[in-house]
């Protein structure tokens, strides 16, 4: 069956929490942990919109927190699919803090996720693949085949002279 191609922004979802005292440390900031569930659930949202089937996570890339978000702000996280590949998508997510007595809105942090599609049986299946319309958007595609390729060599899935995406960054 031919899957119909889809674009990025159809896979776009931002999700809003509100940052309670449940939410953070001892020092008043968010705890890291709770924001990677919430950027877990915006990034399956994402590659579910994408192919229509249910998701799991497959990977989480590096994810460095730049700014902390306090008690009492907002979150911002928006996640889209920046890549797909047979099975699994790539989802790009961007997080703002927002401190909406100070009217001011944040970066706290960005990361890429990657999910796998699954049918009825728990089995890996076919996804849309994607077409990037915006400059940002074929960035981050040409880029992910390289973060690919590096996921999948630090999983032990690939073996490094087979990256040729990754190579052809250090040698001509």
């Amino acid at each position: 069956m031919e899957l119909k191609a889809k674009t990025a922004k159809e896979s776009s979802v931002i999700m809003t929490e509100l940052v309670l005292p449940n939410d953070t440390n001892t020092f008043g900031n968010l705890m890291g942990g709770r924001l990677m569930y919430w950027m877990d659930i915006a990034g399956a949202l994402a590659a579910l919109k994408h192919c229509g089937r249910p998701v799991v996570t497959a990977s989480v890339d590096n994810i460095s927190f730049e700014n902390s978000i306090k008690l009492g702000n907002v979150v911002h996280i928006q996640a889209k699919v920046s890549r797909s590949f047979n099975t699994s998508m790539e989802v790009h997510l961007n997080v703002w803090g927002e401190d909406t007595v100070l009217q001011h809105k944040y970066k706290s942090n960005e990361a890429y996720l990657t999910f796998v599609a699954i049918d009825n049986n728990g089995k890996p299946i076919h996804v849309p693949s994607l077409i990037p319309e915006t400059e940002e958007e074929k960035v981050l595609y040409d880029g992910a085949l390289r973060r690919r390729q590096l996921r999948l060599i630090l999983g032990g899935k690939m073996q490094p002279d087979a990256a040729t995406e990754l190579k052809a960054l250090f040698f001509k």
